[in-house]
């Protein structure tokens, strides 16, 4: 018996095209599911969509979107929607770093942070949510957050304080939608390679790795079940939780 068995589920991922948002789309196809990927660059997005189909598993599709931009979520939504006919479950995964400084923070550099990170997840699951409370049959919402969220860190205010409402917004999300028999989770994400740590200076990538208990970066394969358990009826308890997934960072 196949425990995580997720055929005939239908997720969406925000920024699903590389990184960890891919990861954990591979995870959700092999298991079963049809994947539709919201994301930005429209030729990472046609590569990532070969790159599922080749696995053999559900069926994956992408739609142009940036989640600064309302409009372009309630397209992504609508044509997810004619083409696969229902939402099961959303990943609100994309996002920026850009990090800064306060005693040099500017209006420009916060908003367009916030934008992406904290507005970007909400509005997706506002039009994924109506969808869900319409159907009645529950559902699943697993946002990608950072431990920077819960520690101090270094020139990256705005990115810290981003990824804290993350937290603030599953936390929420899951108490409103209990009632409908939707969850809510945040995974805190510690030091993964990623397009997003491959801009920081090496240096940062050494003195991290002795930080972390575990004295490694986190792996892309783990994340690939990581996403299936969340996605999962074995994670319908699970509701409210903001989730460490750093190797001990955040205890170090």
């Amino acid at each position: 018996m196949n425990l995580f068995d997720l055929s005939g589920q239908t997720a969406v991922i925000t920024g699903g095209n590389s990184g960890i948002g891919l990861s954990m789309a591979r995870g959700l196809v092999k298991a079963g599911a049809d994947v539709a990927i919201w994301a930005r660059n429209e030729d990472k997005n046609a590569a990532a969509v070969e790159d599922l189909n080749a696995l053999g598993g559900g069926q994956a599709v992408a739609f142009p979107c940036d989640v600064a931009e309302e409009e372009t979520i309630a397209s992504a939504m609508a044509s997810t929607l004619d083409r696969m006919g229902k939402v099961d479950i959303c990943f609100a995964n994309a996002g920026i770093g850009q990090g800064m400084a306060l005693p040099e923070m500017t209006a420009e550099a916060w908003d367009r942070v916030m934008a992406v990170n904290a507005r970007g997840p909400a509005l997706t699951y506002r039009y994924v949510t109506e969808h869900m409370v319409e159907r009645g049959v529950g559902g699943k919402l697993i946002a990608t957050s950072s431990g920077q969220s819960i520690m101090g860190v270094n020139q990256s205010s705005n990115y810290a304080a981003s990824k804290a409402a993350v937290n603030g917004l599953t936390r929420a999300a899951a108490y409103e939608l209990a009632r409908y028999g939707i969850t809510a989770n945040a995974l805190l994400f510690g030091f993964y390679e990623t397009n997003l740590t491959a801009q920081a200076d090496p240096r940062f990538a050494e003195w991290m790795t002795k930080r972390i208990p575990l004295r490694r970066f986190g792996d892309h394969e783990g994340l690939e079940g990581l996403a299936v358990f969340f996605a999962s009826p074995h994670s319908d308890y699970i509701t409210g939780q903001c989730l460490p997934v750093d190797g001990g960072l955040c205890i170090s």
